[in-house]
């Protein structure tokens, strides 16, 4: 079909996220799937080499780079939702994304994007202040750079020039008002694979999900996420792929 043909997504995963001895999830692997890399900056997970081995990879096989900034809580993988200061915010913000780019240009590349993690991720969807903040780091660092976040994100109403571009998860179930349920909430999570991979090509193909309430809800994204820290994620991310090249969708980093 026409309209099939024409749609162009961005496949994301996030990457980097070991620390020291402790591994988690298969980054090379990952990296020849995907088409953009959120990559931990050091905050919620990562460390200085684990930033320079992936930044490397991904400029090897010209994987978008993106900078995953997080509120500054390693014992808790950037899960826990923290009230910090606006220009504290900022600073730390600004501090991850210098970080990581620094170390992306050595290797060749550079941050192409800024993706926030975890608890941050949602309080600045439905956060002004802390969006602001957000916002006023990447602007302060480089204005150009595009910001990765929902489709009904207040990152959107604060930006202020800056580029946001919209993005859907295959494997997080969705609220009704489009929102991500909890991950302390039961099925906050698809595992089921075949589950996964319809949505991605719904999502990318027609622009809804289906919400936990069974309501059909419309996001129109750019770019799917697939989390590489579940079980069997680079198989999944793989179909997932096959699935939207099969699709007529063209796979195309956003940035």
């Amino acid at each position: 079909m026409t309209g099939r043909a024409m749609t162009v997504i961005d496949i994301n995963a996030d990457l980097g996220e070991g620390f020291g001895v402790w591994k988690l999830g298969d980054d090379s692997a990952l990296l020849d799937v995907i088409t953009s890399a959120n990559v931990a900056c050091g905050f919620h997970a990562g460390d200085p080499l684990i930033m320079r081995r992936v930044c490397s990879a991904a400029v090897e096989r010209g994987v978008t780079i993106g900078a995953q900034v997080s509120y500054w809580d390693l014992a808790g993988f950037g899960r826990r939702e923290m009230d910090v200061a606006a220009p504290e915010l900022t600073a730390e913000i600004l501090y991850q994304l210098a970080a990581l780019d620094g170390i992306a240009r050595a290797e060749g590349g550079r941050v192409a994007y800024v993706k926030p993690h975890g608890a941050l991720y949602n309080r600045v969807a439905r956060d002004p202040v802390q969006a602001r903040a957000v916002a006023d780091a990447v602007r302060a660092y480089d204005p150009s750079l595009p910001l990765l976040t929902l489709p009904a994100s207040a990152v959107h109403d604060v930006a202020d020039g800056l580029t946001v571009v919209a993005e859907c998860f295959a494997d997080r179930a969705y609220t009704p008002s489009g929102a991500l349920v909890s991950r302390r909430e039961q099925g906050a999570v698809v595992h089921d694979p075949d589950t996964v991979v319809q949505r991605a090509v719904r999502m990318a193909v027609d622009g809804t999900v289906v919400a936990v309430d069974g309501t059909e809800v419309a996001l129109k994204a750019r770019s799917i996420c697939v989390h590489g820290d579940t079980p069997g994620a680079v198989v999944l991310a793989r179909s997932v792929r096959s699935a939207l090249s099969e699709a007529g969708v063209t796979l195309e980093p956003f940035a």
